[in-house]
Formats: structure tokens, C-alpha cells, sequence
């Protein structure tokens, strides 16, 4: 099971004179993540450290502070929490002392951490994208059907007729996939693509 947060949230504190600035923010993409360093940019900070997770996928960035002491501490927190398709971005403004490796690690980490426990946690429901293709006769009974099931769907209408791709939950596949092949009498068959969030 899977958890990510409901929206953006900060938090601020003052460690040795330096002062840590953090961002969680849910993401869906990497380039959305792009865009959101690019929004975050502060040309007023010592050092800008983050890490994100997308399903399987992680990136950490130390930004200039000693390896493995900020980044990684950052991306630990992410994965504490059980959470993913986060960005967690955390800012410093040198205060003249030096923290020391173990300093920073608890600094990032615990900025992070403290950043997280005041974002609210949603369970991420895992959706497939599936493909399929009909005639315009046949798209009205199934558009009825995805609506009913409160479906997201992109229907392209085709010389031939309608291709559509829906966003469902591993749940609805089978019995659409079934409808589909009875409605088109095993002429059509659904298409799974990629799977929006990978456990």
C-alpha cells in the first residue's frame, strides 16, 4: 500500500543560526518535479537539497553539502512515511556554524521529517491505462458504462471508429474487458498499457 500527500506544505526551523526551510509536494511526473525545482528556485540560499520518489523511481540531490548528508536523509524520511510521488525539498541558510556530517544528516532528515508529519497522507489507489477500439454503434453502450463507473477516458474518433483510452482500476479491467469482447463478439480486445503508479 501506498501513500501520498494531499497538497503542498512547509515547514521552518533555525538549527546552530543556520535556518531550514522545507517543501513537501505531491508529483505525478518527472516533469513535474522539473518544474517545481524550477518554481522553488531560491538564489538567496546556501544550499537547495531534495529528493523525490515516483513509484520505483528516486533521485536525491546534495546540492554542494558533504555526500550522503542531506539528499539521502531527505529521500529516507520520503520512504519512512511509506510515501511516494513526493518531492521533498529542503533550503539552508548558512548561520556562520558549522554543523558537522552527523549534524546535517539529523538537520535535512529531521526538517524533512517534521515537514511531512504536517502533510495529510492519502492512500494512492493504483490505475491502469487500457486501450481499446470499437465501432461508433458500439461506443455509445460502452461511453455509458465508463460513466457509470465514474471512468476517465480520451475517446479519438478514427475513419474506421472510436479509440479510447481510460485510466481503471485493476478491479474494473476484467469486466470491461469481457463487456468489450460480448458487445464486439471477440472481434475487439482491451489493451493494458503501463500502469500510472508501479507498487
Amino acid at each position: 500500500m501506498s501513500f501520498t500527500i494531499s497538497e503542498l506544505v512547509s515547514f521552518e526551523e533555525e538549527v546552530k543560526k543556520s535556518r531550514f526551510q522545507a517543501f513537501a509536494i505531491p508529483v505525478e511526473t518527472e516533469q513535474q518535479i522539473k518544474e517545481c525545482l524550477e518554481q522553488f528556485k531560491d538564489v538567496s540560499t546556501t544550499h537547495q537539497c531534495w529528493a523525490w520518489k515516483l513509484g520505483h523511481q528516486v533521485r536525491f540531490n546534495d546540492d554542494g553539502e558533504p555526500s550522503g548528508t542531506a539528499g539521502r536523509p531527505i529521500l529516507a524520511t520520503i520512504e519512512g512515511n511509506q510515501l511516494t510521488n513526493v518531492l521533498v525539498l529542503v533550503n539552508r541558510w548558512f548561520g556562520g556554524i558549522k554543523l558537522g556530517t552527523g549534524g546535517l544528516v539529523r538537520a535535512y532528515g529531521g526538517c524533512a521529517g517534521k515537514c511531512l508529519t504536517l502533510a495529510e497522507k492519502i492512500e494512492l489507489i493504483e490505475k491502469h491505462k487500457i486501450r481499446l477500439n470499437c465501432h461508433f454503434n458500439e461506443w455509445s453502450i460502452l461511453q455509458y458504462e465508463f460513466k457509470k463507473q465514474h471512468i476517465d477516458f480520451v475517446e479519438h474518433y478514427l475513419p474506421e471508429g472510436v479509440m479510447v483510452e481510460a485510466s481503471v482500476l485493476v478491479s474494473q479491467i476484467e469486466p470491461l474487458s469481457i463487456k468489450l469482447q460480448d458487445l464486439t463478439r471477440g472481434r475487439e480486445k482491451l489493451k493494458r498499457l503501463e500502469s500510472e503508479h508501479d507498487e
